[in-house]
């Protein structure tokens, strides 16, 4: 009698023993499971049944399924471990309990088709006792989506972690608990921690007991609110070394819900003792300085009422003059030391009020030389840094002081612009304008050989970008100098009778 293997239409073929095997039985078998199946000889290996998801699996009518043996539908018979199908099936068909129902099942991974497209499948191999005779039943699924993803994700994950080794700066991940769950090998140098030990452990553990608590505080902040947070601590080093520290924590989110926090750690020794030394050094030569410009300010005035020579005396003059704006410029470093220490967060100021403290701050013999109009309406509110009326106050006095005209003029106005989210701010003046050295602080050209002369834009324009804002500088309708202020306007609107603007604010901040 022929060999039937390949016939669908075959009700039972001879088995090993040479006794008819019921094949209609192994088909019904293979069609009531509704993942891709397939039943095979546990000695020859050769296929027997097969469900139509294994032959949509693979890609072959059932019919030539059955013509083949179970390591023919594979380009090799080699798993992904490296064991051969034929030694994954000996091992199948030598597990104790085969025939139950709980028999133990042997697993593979299996690249049927190499290339692109490839085609890699999960395995399930058992023995079963199907009509009083052994079977090995084999489960197949498709895999090659999901091993895609996974090495996409081992190439991204190695590319992370080269990146993380790279950065300068300590990297980690902490778990919902907030324990270390990822970390870079800064955060082992800066702890002193072997990476072992950091495995589980809190993070605000690694700073001391002083400090610790604004490291839970920003963790908190992170997992209840979702903010990114920054905080200075102290690290405290496996060798019990108190190192500055500082973090900034961010949150990782599945949906809307929090489930970690990421974030950046950066020793701060040496930015600390060069501030240290550099606050030193500043203070000291303010001090000196503003003295001995004093000196030469107090003789040089005794120096001209001594003398009748109109070109000495002229000479004397500009010796003063000159002294009087390295003063100014001396005071104007402080402020921007000042500014730039304490690193102030916008807040919102009532406009109107702001220019009302900036002119009244304005020196004597200033305000009374030129004329101001302002035009601020009430009720502006801007986002900006309390130092707001400083900057206006630099620009008002800078065109006066620099304006020849017997009667010089100012004028300040505001408007919220039609977007409403902006607020525009212009100081314009009849003086001879702003020389371009000066100008060029705000766009970057200033060199060595064609510089500005003085702090006051400087301190102008960090003044108004600290609050999220820009300055420009054009020429007035007058001829002088136009200077806009592009100010945020405040989220919130401000209540008839608040009183957001304190001009003591910013000095008691200092």
């Amino acid at each position: 009698m022929g060999d039937r293997r390949g016939d669908p239409a075959a009700d039972d073929r001879p088995s090993s023993s040479g006794d008819a095997v019921p094949t209609g039985i192994l088909r019904a078998f293979v069609e009531a499971i509704p993942t891709p199946t397939l039943v095979c000889d546990p000695e020859t290996l050769t296929i027997r049944a097969a469900n139509a998801p294994a032959a949509d699996l693979l890609g072959h009518d059932r019919g030539t399924l059955t013509l083949m043996g179970l390591p023919d539908i594979g380009e090799n018979d080699v798993t992904v471990s490296g064991e051969s199908i034929a030694e994954v099936a000996a091992a199948a068909a030598r597990l104790p309990g085969s025939d139950g129902a709980d028999a133990p099942v042997e697993r593979f991974e299996w690249n049927l088709r190499l290339g692109s497209p490839g085609l890699r499948v999960d395995g399930a191999l058992h023995a079963a006792t199907i009509a009083g005779d052994e079977w090995l039943v084999v489960g197949l699924s498709d895999a090659t989506a999901r091993v895609a993803a996974e090495t996409e994700r081992d190439a991204e994950r190695r590319l992370v972690d080269a990146l993380a080794e790279t950065v300068p700066l300590a990297l980690f991940r902490c778990t919902e608990e907030g324990t270390l769950a990822r970390w870079n090998g800064r955060l082992a140098a800066d702890s002193g921690y072997d990476p072992e030990s950091l495995s589980g452990r809190a993070l605000a553990s690694l700073f001391d007991e002083e400090t610790g608590g604004r490291v839970t505080d920003a963790l908190s902040r992170v997992y209840r609110e979702g903010e990114t947070v920054s905080r200075e601590a102290r690290l405290l080093t496996r060798s019990g070394e108190r190192v500055p520290y500082r973090l900034s924590v961010g949150p990782v989110t599945d949906g809307d819900r929090v489930v970690g926090a990421v974030g950046v750690g950066e020793d701060l020794t040496e930015a600390s003792l060069r501030e240290e030394r550099l606050a030193v050094l500043t203070r000291v030569l303010r001090h000196n300085f503003r003295n001995d410009l004093n000196v030469v300010t107090g003789f040089t005035g005794r120096a001209i009422e001594a003398v009748d020579d109109p070109e000495l005396t002229g000479q004397l003059e500009r010796v003063v003059d000159t002294a009087e704006r390295l003063l100014r410029l001396g005071e104007t470093s402080r402020k921007v030391e000042r500014l730039l220490s304490q690193r102030p967060s916008p807040r919102p100021v009532a406009l109107a009020p702001a220019v009302d403290a900036a002119l009244e701050s304005l020196p004597p013999e200033i305000r009374e030389r030129a004329a101001v109009d302002v035009d601020v309406p009430e009720g502006i509110a801007v986002s900006a840094v309390a130092y707001l009326p400083e900057a206006i106050t630099e620009l008002v006095d800078n065109a006066v002081r620099h304006n020849d005209a017997d009667d010089p003029r100012v004028r300040i106005s505001a408007a919220e612009l039609p977007s409403e989210s902006w607020v525009s701010l212009v100081v314009a003046d009849d003086g001879p304008g702003i020389p371009p050295a000066e100008r060029a602080v705000l766009t970057g050209e200033e060199t060595p050989l064609d510089h500005a002369s003085g702090l006051g834009l400087w301190y102008v324009n960090w003044i108004v970008t600290a609050g999220g804002g820009s300055l420009d500088i054009a020429e007035s309708k007058a001829g002088g100098s136009r200077i806009e202020l592009s100010l945020r306007a405040a989220e919130e609107p401000l209540p008839e009778d608040a009183d957001l603007f304190d001009p003591d604010a910013a000095e008691d901040g200092a």
